[in-house]
């Protein structure tokens, strides 16, 4: 089949150019999309995640020999999460190449994690698909590379770890408060503040309450460890 530029493009930045193209094109088209002529990408979704997960278990083991399961295992769900398929997603510019919908379209598609982190995971597949398991864990590692290297040797949510933080001390549970909420619906901003109960606090602006959650909790955690 004839490939458009942008998907030759896509090709080059992901540098891996495909026997099948179509594919590809399964992979790039979301459900908004689909029609009875044409796949959406929901089925490669659900089998790029379980090969992106059995590749990273491997280069987890390999990158440290002596880690203990209890290290590995959050390890690896920080790195297999949807939020780092999508940051991974938009490093590619793999949102400039999905096939959406009109109401997909208007409502910022391209941007949200979900469709991003949805189609990195069926661009994987795809890969697997046309070149076998080997020519995905190539682009797996060349794509994840720099974070499995710099994952955090305690790679704990956030919000658990400050959670643990306080039990530590004796303290209450941290609380999350709403401080905001802007935005059209289909893209909201919110700004969450998590408290100890000594007062201490920060701030965070983000497009989900989970996320700003989790990086209120974070800002929080840094400066505790600063006053150390």
């Amino acid at each position: 089949m004839k490939v458009s530029a942008e998907i030759k493009g896509f090709q080059t930045r992901i540098g891996y150019d495909f026997r099948a193209p179509d594919l590809l094109i399964r992979a790039l088209t979301h459900s908004s999309m689909s029609s009875p002529t044409r796949d959406d990408n929901q089925r490669l979704e659900f089998l790029g995640d379980r090969v992106l997960g059995l590749v990273m278990a491997e280069a987890l083991l390999e990158a440290d020999q002596q880690a203990a399961e209890g290290q590995l295992a959050p390890r690896f769900n920080q790195l297999v999460r949807k939020e780092t398929c999508a940051d991974v997603a938009r490093e590619i510019d793999l949102g400039a190449v999905l096939k959406l919908g009109r109401s997909e379209m208007l409502s910022g598609g391209r941007r949200k994690n979900a469709l991003l982190g949805d189609g990195m995971e069926a661009v994987i597949a795809a890969v697997y698909k046309d070149g076998g398991f080997d020519a995905a864990r190539d682009l797996i590692l060349r794509l994840w590379n720099a974070r499995i290297h710099h994952v955090e040797a305690d790679a704990r949510d956030a919000k658990t770890a400050l959670q643990e933080w306080a039990q530590a001390r004796k303290q209450q549970p941290p609380k999350y408060v709403e401080l905001s909420r802007s935005g059209p619906d289909h893209a909201p901003v919110f700004i969450i503040e998590a408290q100890l109960q000594t007062g201490e606090a920060e701030k965070a602006t983000a497009g989900s309450k989970r996320e700003a959650q989790q990086m209120a909790a974070k800002a929080l955690l840094e400066r505790l460890e600063k006053k150390k």
